[in-house]
């Protein structure tokens, strides 16, 4: 006997559908296809399924093509991981394919790029170096880091042009090709360095002048506040591990061009990183878009795979 004085629901009078009257969001011809042997990356890509992130991946892909048709930008804004996770050759190819008309980094991914450049290797074990106070006083690192900005903010050049400037003269003919900076800059691809005063370790450096990084990497930020101007009507921006910096740097940008009357509606955004963060959801993926149009993708997956496999899907399924 039950102590609880409540009667329980009798469900012989609820009322029931028929499964083929109520339908269903997921359907078998939107399954996944078994892949085919040999069919390669395009056979791989046409055997997502057409759900959720396969159907997105896709969806990505198309837009990105469309935009290079078009002739609208595709821009990238790079964390610092995404470099030490070995993938500049990557963004060097999609850039010389017409896949990256612009980058934008935090001060991590200029100096990861930059110490690939100049010694073939970057990334301290900081667990280390911390206890003896050796971490982030390597003295090649600080010393040319900050003479390129210096020399760079004399030539009225911003961070990231200023540092693949010097990279032209410094970089190690041996790990020349293996840096995003020396690349873009002999390409012409703008690139943008947008820095927090106190987090990178070229700060610490007795070379470095305050006032010439806060010149250099403000002028980046008016330069990428043009090229976020050309993303209307078409253009790509994806941030690939950034949590924090870049998010907010792409917000300010959208909000001045807005605000000075420029049209900017109906673009891409795409977030690739290997865990979910607020800002890149709210400040990339969903308020660039509200009342103007366009889409924004969220991508969870390591660096070292999703973005090989985004550069190779989009080449083979182009015919690039």
């Amino acid at each position: 006997m039950s102590k609880y004085n409540l009667p329980r629901f009798d469900f012989d009078r609820l009322k029931t559908i028929s499964i083929h009257q109520r339908g269903g969001k997921v359907k078998v011809q939107n399954f996944a296809r078994a892949y085919q042997p040999s069919s390669g990356v395009k056979g791989l890509v046409d055997s997502l399924p057409a759900i959720l992130a396969g159907d997105d991946f896709r969806s990505l892909l198309r837009l990105m093509q469309e935009a290079r048709a078009k002739g609208k930008p595709v821009l990238w804004g790079i964390g610092g991981h995404v470099i030490k996770c070995g993938l500049a050759p990557v963004l060097i190819q999609l850039m010389q394919q017409g896949y990256a008309d612009g980058f934008l980094m935090n001060g991590s991914t200029s100096i990861h790029d930059f110490e690939i450049a100049i010694a073939g290797s970057t990334s301290e074990d900081v667990e280390a170096a911390l206890p003896g106070g050796q971490f982030g006083v390597a003295e090649e690192t600080g010393r040319e880091w900050n003479a390129a900005i210096k020399a760079g903010v004399a030539a009225g050049q911003g961070l990231g042009e200023a540092l693949g400037c010097h990279l032209q003269q410094l970089a190690h003919p041996e790990f020349a090709s293996s840096s995003l900076l020396h690349a873009a800059w002999v390409a012409g691809v703008p690139v943008t360095v947008h820095l927090a005063i106190g987090t990178d370790t070229p700060h610490m450096h007795p070379a470095a002048d305050a006032a010439a990084l806060g010149e250099a990497t403000h002028r980046d930020f008016r330069l990428a506040c043009r090229l976020v101007t050309m993303l209307n009507e078409g253009g790509v921006y994806l941030n690939v591990g950034s949590a924090v910096i870049l998010p907010e740097v792409f917000l300010k940008a959208v909000s001045v061009v807005r605000n000075l009357g420029y049209p900017l509606a109906n673009f891409t955004t795409a977030v690739f990183d290997f865990l979910q963060h607020y800002r890149p959801r709210v400040n990339v993926m969903q308020r660039p878009h509200a009342q103007s149009g366009g889409r924004g993708f969220y991508f969870t997956g390591h660096h070292e795979l999703m973005i090989p496999l985004l550069a190779a899907a989009l080449l083979e399924t182009d015919g690039g």
